[in-house]
């Protein structure tokens, strides 16, 4: 029995999960093709490759008390001094997806954790890579806008070459959220 580093996130639909994907590759990202665009609720967690049952199993019952709910996009906010990374902040849906990720990592769980920093969503666009590429990221996103309805998350395993993977979809059992008055239906970086 070995072990495996599984994730938890939410996917950013198409086509704007495409699009931040191109745009951190286009700021020197080395990780960009290799780690879909999301939001995260169970960061890089190992577990006994035997737990993945479990695991699922726990993941299903989340998802099965899940609703849809909006979630927005809007400009640019970094962690750094503290870690180097330039992210896209999330506006709506950050108590939901809070909540959700108390229920992915609870205690009660297979996949129970603490975590390094307290929990925050966001959408990475670079992290690591050198200043001057992380200060034209954050600049050139600022005016950034996408929003979706969230219609569930999904499990991830990196790979032995570093690349993640989906494993599997966990979909909310509520209804759809109607779109929005207003709904983005493209990522757009406005011109200034």
């Amino acid at each position: 029995m070995g072990t495996v580093t599984i994730g938890v996130s939410i996917a950013v639909p198409e086509p704007h999960g495409s699009l931040i994907q191109q745009l951190r590759a286009s700021f020197g990202d080395p990780a960009a093709h290799g780690i879909p665009t999301h939001v995260t609720l169970l960061p890089p967690t190992e577990v006994d490759d035997g737990e993945l049952p479990a695991v699922e199993a726990h993941l299903r019952k989340v998802a099965a008390a899940g609703r849809p709910f909006p979630m927005r996009l809007s400009g640019t906010d970094t962690f750094r001094p503290l870690s180097p990374v330039v992210y896209l902040r999330l506006v709506r849906g950050t108590e939901s997806c809070t909540r959700l990720q108390q229920q992915v990592r609870a205690a009660s769980g297979p996949v129970a954790r603490e975590l390094q920093f307290p929990y925050h969503p966001h959408v990475t666009v670079v992290h690591g890579i050198e200043e001057a590429a992380m200060d034209r990221a954050f600049e050139e996103l600022a005016d950034y806008e996408a929003q979706w309805p969230c219609t569930g998350f999904a499990l991830y395993e990196q790979g032995a070459d570093g690349v993640w993977r989906q494993l599997r979809e966990y979909p909310f059992k509520g209804p759809v959220v109607p779109p929005q008055a207003g709904h983005v239906e493209r990522g757009s970086i406005p011109t200034r």
